[in-house]
């Protein structure tokens, strides 16, 4: 294992700075000119803890009651279904049910 010396955003997010050999790489730089744009600071903004996992919005459902699953979208752009139980004190959910008329 090594251990590497990572950037203060990635350590106030609590990236362990310990990694196994299997998983080093070399470094090597990008080429701008075969792939514009692929910098850190232009592909993500790490300093959004806050938001980056909060529920955008419920797209849809299935089951019914407490064993009901949501289709929930992140804020990150993701979509995944979660339960009942996981959202069920989220503005999120309310505003979903309020629309759906229950």
């Amino acid at each position: 294992s090594y251990r590497v010396e990572l950037p203060a955003s990635l350590r106030r997010r609590g990236v362990h700075d310990v990694f196994h050999a299997s998983l080093l790489r070399v470094h090597e730089p990008n080429d701008d000119r075969l792939f514009p744009g692929r910098l850190d600071t232009q592909v993500i903004d790490l300093e959004d803890g806050e938001n980056e996992w909060a529920i955008e919005k419920i797209l849809s459902h299935r089951g019914t009651g407490r064993s009901a699953t949501f289709e929930a979208l992140w804020r990150s752009g993701d979509r995944t279904w979660v339960p009942f139980e996981s959202i069920a004190h989220l503005t999120a959910l309310h505003l979903y049910l309020e629309a759906q008329g229950v």
